[in-house]
């Protein structure tokens, strides 16, 4: 499937990420999904987990606690309660 997900990750306090990706996935109360370019829209609510956003060779990862995640046809938007990067060390 060509082409990119627009992505959003947004937090109370800021906007955590933005941009154009090519996969996201992350953890749904009713189990674990990935986005692609081109998914039918839905909506959900996270449970506390990780949200892994992939682009080309480049690997994300964020930890949300809670929150709700809509599909559509502008892309990936995920509000959630809390969230912030995880760093390798």
């Amino acid at each position: 499937m060509a082409g990119k997900l627009n992505f959003s990750l947004v937090a109370p306090e800021r906007e955590i990420f933005a941009g154009s990706v090519d996969q996201v996935d992350a953890p749904g109360v009713e189990g674990d999904f990935g986005v692609l370019p081109g998914h039918a829209p839905f909506m959900t609510t996270l449970r506390e987990g990780v949200v892994t956003v992939y682009d080309g060779a480049a690997r994300r990862q964020f930890m949300v606690k809670g929150g709700f995640a809509d599909v559509n046809a502008q892309g990936l938007s995920i509000l959630a309660e809390e969230a912030s990067e995880i760093v390798e060390a």
